[in-house]
């Protein structure tokens, strides 16, 4: 099962912050972990782990953690007529998501996992929250 990660589930982690969702979040991610899901992340997502974990931890530790991301997911991007696609969609409220969801759909993912499925209510891709895919994965 190809699936593709929001970065509000690798921040909840990494980081062990406050969220309803942050121990279906690493079970979630130790499943790509462990191979038993094969994670995607998108491209722009490192960036947004990579500035909202300041306050979390150190630059090394950062660092760290990208590579790590590097070693057990897959990293997906969109090019220039993909930006634009996104650019012109007006059924996102927030671009970011938009991306999200286009990669989801460069790498023909199965799920987008985010503890925002209302913010994937457009995407082409259905979203669900990590307990989602944690019960879809022990149910198979």
């Amino acid at each position: 099962m190809r699936v593709l990660f929001d970065s509000n589930v690798l921040m909840n982690y990494f980081t062990g912050r406050e969220d309803k969702y942050s121990e279906e979040s690493k079970q979630a991610v130790m499943m790509c972990m462990d191979g038993t899901v094969e994670g995607y992340i998108a491209f722009h997502s490192l960036s947004i782990i990579w500035y909202s974990s300041r306050k979390y931890a150190s630059e090394e530790t950062r660092r760290e953690w990208i590579k790590l991301l590097c070693d057990f997911f897959t990293i997906s991007s969109a090019g220039n007529r993909e930006v634009r696609e996104a650019a012109d969609n007006t059924e996102f409220s927030d671009f970011e998501d938009n991306l999200q969801d286009i990669c989801a759909r460069s790498i023909n993912a199965d799920y987008i996992v985010t503890v925002n499925t209302k913010d994937f209510e457009s995407s082409k891709v259905k979203a669900l929250t990590p307990a989602e895919l944690v019960k879809v994965i022990s149910c198979s």
